[in-house]
Formats: C-alpha cells, sequence, structure tokens
C-alpha cells in the first residue's frame, strides 16, 4: 500500500479500552458515518459500537460480509458440562453498514477463521449439535464448544452422554501423539 493510500489513524475519541497486549488491526465507521459509532477489530477481538468490552474471536459464532454491511453472530455461553466443555447459543445477529470497510472485513474474517482448529457437525439423539475448539488469546491449549440445532433436546441424558462422547473422541484426533 503507498504512502497516499493509508487509511487515516484511528481518531482518539474512537479508540476503545484497549488491554496492554494489544493493538489496533483495522477499524471501521458504522453506518453514515453520524454518530453510530466505530468497530474495531485487535488482535484480541472485535470492539463493537454500543458494547463496553470486546468480543473475543474465540466468542464469535458466525460473520457475514455482504460488501456493504458486516453481521456479526456473537456466542453465548448457556453451560459448561463435566467434559469440559461449554454450550453455546447464538446472540442476536448485529448487523453494521459500513461505507467505508477498509480492511476490516478481511481481519475480522482471517481472526474468526484463524481462532478455530476443529469444527464438525455431529447428529444426537433427537437433533445435532456443532462441535468446535477455539483459540483462545491468552489461554493455552484450546476451548471446546458445543452449538445444539435449534429444537435439540440440549439436557436430554442421552444426547449429554452422546456430546461427551462426540468431545473426547475429537480431543483424542486432535492431541498430538506425543503429547
Amino acid at each position: 500500500m503507498g504512502l497516499f493510500n493509508r487509511r487515516p489513524k484511528l481518531p482518539p475519541a474512537d479508540r476503545p479500552p484497549l488491554a496492554a497486549d494489544e493493538r489496533v488491526l483495522a477499524w471501521a465507521a458504522a453506518g453514515n458515518g453520524e454518530g453510530d459509532g466505530v468497530l474495531v477489530a485487535s488482535n484480541r477481538g472485535l470492539w463493537l459500537p454500543g458494547r463496553a468490552q470486546r468480543l473475543g474471536w474465540h466468542d464469535i459464532l458466525k460473520v457475514v460480509w455482504s460488501g456493504r454491511e458486516l453481521t456479526v453472530t456473537p456466542a453465548e455461553t448457556v453451560g459448561e458440562r463435566d467434559g469440559g466443555y461449554l454450550v453455546v447459543a447464538d446472540l442476536p445477529a448485529e448487523t453494521y453498514l459500513l461505507v467505508d470497510p477498509g480492511d476490516l472485513p478481511h481481519q475480522v474474517r482471517t481472526r474468526v477463521t484463524g481462532s478455530v482448529a476443529y469444527t464438525a457437525h455431529h447428529p444426537v439423539p433427537g437433533g445435532a449439535g456443532r462441535i468446535a475448539a477455539r483459540r483462545v488469546p491468552g489461554v493455552d491449549g484450546l476451548t471446546w464448544t458445543v452449538r445444539y440445532d435449534p429444537g435439540t433436546p440440549a439436557d436430554d441424558e442421552a444426547v449429554v452422554a452422546e456430546t461427551d462422547r462426540l468431545v473426547t473422541a475429537a480431543r483424542a484426533a486432535t492431541t498430538p501423539a506425543d503429547v
């Protein structure tokens, strides 16, 4: 990128409260630029307008870029299982119009995709679920989650037992033999 094509720096008034080891990778104003807020991608996650905390890359279930709008679907932890994994569900999707997106959509896609170490969709009794292992900045190893499809009886004993089995098998398949 040439010197004259560089995007201006993020204005100090729009800078989120970054952690000491956090740096801005990309940013874009949301809406028509009249106070709708700014989205900021950092090495640790995504700062969205109206949120006091960043969404870690591992906390984003889905991102869609239409070419004008960025839609982010965050995860909500709804349970923790004895098998050492979290049960997550979709929070409402949030959509932001980005008139001048710059590198933000690329950075978001790269970071969300890069946080995924394993993902597979499996049938379970009465439904199905997606098992995923995500990399979390500052945490050793992987964080395992399951997101059940709508209508799946997540608390059913048979569902829990099958999910435990599937997570255990996925862990074994992704653990290096020399560890």
